[in-house]
């Protein structure tokens, strides 16, 4: 029987009233934020139904003591005291009223000495300063990534025999002997068919090459599932579904620690040198989250605080965005929109300096070596026209289509994975799947090259200094476009040629990135949708390209297009097809647009994004409202309330609150007729995460709410210290304990593990209030009282359970597996 905490709105304001009782006890205060300190724990992956059963068996994941009073002040605080379990949910307003105390502390000690006003400066300062960290160490990491993945993809195909450490653009760059049409190849640069056959042409060269190729993936492939499994498992997948997770203040404790970190920063290089069709940008967005978590222990004011803690987190997603497109605008959007769930303005501005700090970094080491931040920087110089909309809304709708047919197809396999034994085989998956990619990626030119080589291949707009295969009929005409009655064709059989293998690549891709995203390997989605949606634009592009050439006397085109003048940019349309792909997979809008913009580095193209996006968008909702991330969430069973999602049902919170008629009465507590040995038993007997305090089985009248987790360190702590403790002692949670006989034993009070103002709700409250509380308040679970007396408990899964109840869907089959 599951159980959740819920909000008061009836007789008091518990928020304030749970604030003004922490005040009231500094010395209780400290110890409690003393001991909420979280150390990164080695990662280890979640058992099956981890989540399910600890968050399941929950009699509400009720707050730590929120309050006390002042005779307490004479008790100790008990150490453990308002710490997490892992796969638990932190209580928002608990952390906040403990930052609260924390701070009216120092402000109330700077001027009593020099000392304490410089602590209060450090304190002020500490979180520009944990920002600082993390931007500077994920653009480190960044470039580090960036270099060693490109390096890696290159040795698939050959080495610099004149330095080792340069990949095939690097070992050329210092060459005279090439010619401007084979500027891509030099004596330096060797294949692996010269290397060991001595020679570079004939099929047994390109069988070679072939079985190099391949040989190599594979060994890539195979080492990062290797490591992954052994040393990190939280090191696998895209990382923001758990993330936008955490983020809502659920613990998994591990999954952005040290090993974490450093087995995702080695094997991401190799999952990409691998040439899998993943990209790097959303683990990214892990890896700087894992630098932020790190970096926050160095501080007590985030390492002793959950919520806080988070506020770093939401700054460390900017970051990762920003090195990850080299979109520091985009990555703060990317952190409010899509992935933080609780975003202050303070977390605004702390966002936007660590997204700057990152890019700057990334920016300084240059690791793609033109100058940028990201690899496929490109600046059209050719206005779009009125007419353009059309295709451009059509390649939102191919971009809502394919995000709707990919969710459903990769949750789908994900789902049979975790449902049969082919699950209990990750690396023989990792290799197959590897293995299928580059056997039939290594014929096509464009599924053979590295996934963000082919993204800038696509964007680029043709010119004289263009050898792509796409842009030869630049070459015959010069560089320039003769819409004239000439019979010249615009383009050679070398574009047609490359149209199909487009076509061809497309459908590889496609196939491919269902069974690729969901491997146990850190694996992106970002770069894959957006080569999809870049190879589809580039052909409409083409196509409409070429309509405009042999129809360019057609009233559109007389219109807009002038004659010997650039009309129709094929690259515009690639850069288009790839927002809306990557919008209707995510469903990101603003956050999508910005960052595409801030690839192009031009305001003149953002209507036709704002277009292709949101109609990609409004197609993904007619087939489903959540993207992939919310769509693994729910695969995995995460307690998560998704704030985008409404809910718009005439139900009652008695309706949703347990227990229902044919469930067990509620497990309560009452204040001062219990014994140890019954406190024990009612524990032992029963699997709840806290349990609510009322002042007699007779009245229900309410007092309080105790976690289970705190009465068992209360309880160990009193055996420990406190002389006389024995099974027969009374409990108390009441302020006095009265005159007891003088043979009695010693009684144990637990008033300060007690939260005197959970909150609560009557038992008509609408539903649609009580779930915008729990995602407002990030409550974990809320009482539910009538007239004063309480009847039950609802708590957070109970809430995502009724919701999908009212969504026709099994919740029993559907979360928490």
């Amino acid at each position: 029987m599951t159980r959740v905490k819920l909000v008061s709105r009836v007789s008091r304001p518990a928020v304030g009233h749970a604030c003004s009782l922490l005040a009231v006890s500094s010395r209780l205060a400290r110890g409690l934020a003393s001991r909420t300190s979280e150390p990164p724990a080695v990662s280890g992956t979640i058992p099956a139904g981890r989540v399910g059963s600890n968050y399941a068996m929950s009699n509400g994941g009720g707050v730590v003591s929120s309050s006390t009073h002042l005779l307490d002040l004479l008790e100790e605080p008990i150490p453990g005291v308002g710490t997490y379990d892992d796969f638990h949910t932190i209580d928002w307003v608990r952390e906040k009223c403990k930052d609260r105390e924390r701070h009216r502390k120092i402000n109330s000690k700077k001027k009593e000495s020099a000392w304490e006003f410089t602590k209060s400066l450090y304190d002020a300062w500490s979180g520009w300063l944990v920002v600082t960290l993390t931007g500077l160490a994920s653009g480190a990491l960044a470039g580090v990534i960036d270099i060693a993945a490109d390096w890696m993809n290159d040795l698939k195909e050959g080495v610099c025999l004149s330095a080792m450490w340069f990949n095939h653009e690097q070992c050329c760059w210092g060459s005279n002997e090439t010619t401007f049409a084979e500027r891509d190849k030099c004596p330096q640069w060797n294949s692996w068919a010269e290397l060991i056959l001595g020679q570079a042409e004939g099929p047994g060269s390109y069988i070679m090459n072939y079985f190099m190729y391949t040989f190599w993936a594979l060994s890539f492939a195979f080492l990062a599932v290797c490591l992954v499994k052994v040393f990190a498992p939280y090191a696998c997948g895209s990382g923001i579904p758990e993330i936008k997770t955490i983020l809502s203040g659920f613990i998994i404790r591990g999954y952005l620690g040290k090993w974490t970190l450093m087995i995702k920063t080695i094997t991401l290089v190799l999952a990409v040198a691998s040439g899998l069709s993943l990209g790097k940008e959303g683990p990214l967005v892990h890896v700087a989250c894992c630098c932020g978590n790190i970096f926050s222990y160095l501080f007590p004011k985030y390492s002793k605080n959950e919520a806080k803690k988070r506020e770093v987190l939401s700054a460390a997603s900017a970051a990762g965005v920003s090195v990850a497109f080299g979109a520091p605008i985009g990555g703060v959007l990317f952190s409010l929109e899509e992935v933080s769930y609780y975003f202050p303005l303070k977390t605004l501005w702390r966002s936007f300096f660590a997204a700057l700090v990152a890019a700057f970094v990334l920016r300084s080491i240059n690791p793609f070596g033109n100058s940028r931040l990201v690899l496929f920087y490109v600046e059209y110089h050719t206005p779009w026209y009125l007419f353009e909309l059309v295709p451009f809304i059509l390649l939102g709708v191919f971009g809502g289509l394919w995000g709707a047919f990919f969710i459903r197809a990769n949750i789908a396999w994900c789902r049979r994975r975790k449902s049969t034994r082919f699950g209990k085989y990750p690396v023989l998956e990792v290799i197959t799947v590897a293995a299928i990619t580059a056997i039939v990626a290594f014929p096509n030119p464009y599924t053979r090259q590295n996934t963000s080589e082919l993204i800038k291949e696509l964007f680029t707009d043709c010119g004289p200094l263009e050898s792509s295969q796409l842009c030869q009929y630049r070459s015959q005409m010069n560089g320039t476009r003769a819409y004239s009655d000439v019979s010249s064709q615009p383009s050679t059989p070398g574009v047609y040629s490359a149209m199909w293998q487009l076509c061809l690549a497309l459908i590889f891709k496609i196939v491919m990135t269902i069974f690729t995203f969901g491997l146990k390997v850190p694996s992106g989605l970002f770069i894959p949708s957006m080569a999809i949606g870049a190879i589809a634009g580039r052909i409409v592009g083409i196509a409409v390209e070429q309509l405009a050439y042999y129809h360019h006397d057609w009233f559109l085109f007389k219109e807009w297009c002038e004659v010997g003048a650039d009309c129709i940019t094929p690259g515009l349309y690639a850069m288009v097809g790839a927002a809306a792909c990557l919008g209707g997979v995510t469903r990101m809008t603003v956050s999508l647009v910005v960052i595409v913009f801030e690839l192009t580095g031009g305001l003149e193209y953002i209507v036709p994004l704002m277009a292709a996006v949101m109609t990609s968008k409004w197609v993904g909702d007619a087939f489903g409202r959540e993207g992939i991330y919310e769509a693994h969430i729910r695969l995995n069973g995460y307690p998560f309330l998704d704030a985008k999602e409404e809910f718009t049902h005439t139900t009652l919170a008695r309706e949703v609150m347990r227990p229902r008629r044919s469930d067990p009465p509620l497990a309560v507590l009452t204040q001062d007729d219990l014994t140890v040995e019954e406190l024990q038993t009612i524990i032992s007997e029963t699997s709840y995460n806290g349990f609510p305090v009322i002042v007699s089985k007779e009245s229900q009248r309410l007092v309080g709410f105790a976690l289970r987790r705190d009465i068992t360190i209360a309880i160990e702590n009193a055996r420990r210290k406190q002389e006389g403790i024995m099974l027969n002692s009374r409990v108390y949670f009441t302020q006095h304990a009265p005159t007891l006989p003088a043979d009695s034993p010693r009684p144990l009070k637990l008033r300060s593990i007690l939260d005197m103002s959970p909150f609560t709700v009557t038992d008509h409250t609408p539903m649609e209030i009580v779930v915008d509380i729990f995602r407002k308040l990030g409550l974990r679970q809320c009482l539910v009282t009538h007239n004063g007396r309480l009847l039950g408990i609802i708590t957070k899964k109970d809430i995502l359970r009724h919701m999908a109840q009212m969504a026709n869907q099994d919740p029993e089959s559907i979360m928490f597996n």
